[in-house]
């Protein structure tokens, strides 16, 4: 099975960058960065609630919990939102601070949630206007994944921060190319 396109830092900033291009500019480097920096899944990021990521006052959490039924493996987890992130969901705030809690964090142009699949066609069309071949919905994910594991960061933290039961799952989503094989050798 092919696996979802892992993005450059360049390729990363592209795909931000050109976001500013289209009518819901906000949103859409909102939903990219969630993807990138915090590793969820486009079904996870469909499901997410303004009160997940943002508390009573308007402050974005430093972590919140997905459930069970907001995620593919049906087991709710922590997600760890990195200050970068916390600084992206801050300017985002202007978007959702009308809304209740638990309405939408994202919403489709006509006002709605996104489902699952809306959300992987969002991905989907963004990348293919970027031009990327193979980047699909999981390629955040992946970038997430394979970043934290080229920086040293322990496979079984790699998959808590993932919400994989197994480290062998984990261990699909780490890429590996010449210049990390080169890097590697060079430890010695």
């Amino acid at each position: 099975m092919k696996q979802a396109l892992t993005l450059t830092d360049t390729q990363y900033r592209n795909v931000i960058n050109f976001c500013s291009t289209r009518k819901h500019t906000l949103r859409d480097q909102t939903i990219i960065h969630v993807s990138f920096l915090a590793g969820l899944r486009a079904i996870e990021i469909a499901a997410l609630v303004v009160g997940d990521v943002y508390d009573e006052r308007g402050k974005v959490r430093s972590q919140f919990t997905i459930q069970g039924a907001q995620t593919k493996g049906g087991y709710a987890r922590t997600v760890y939102v990195s200050s970068k992130l916390r600084r992206i969901l801050r300017e985002y705030h202007s978007t959702v601070a009308v809304r209740d809690s638990c309405d939408p964090l994202f919403m489709t142009q006509m006002r709605t949630s996104f489902s699952a699949n809306t959300m992987c066609q969002l991905f989907l069309q963004i990348y293919k206007d970027c031009g990327l071949k193979g980047a699909t919905s999981h390629s955040g994910r992946r970038t997430f994944i394979t970043k934290l594991a080229n920086t040293g960061i322990n496979v079984r933290l790699l998959a808590a921060l993932a919400g994989h039961r197994h480290i062998s799952t984990t261990q699909r989503y780490i890429d590996v190319n010449p210049e990390q094989l080169a890097n590697a050798v060079e430890l010695l």
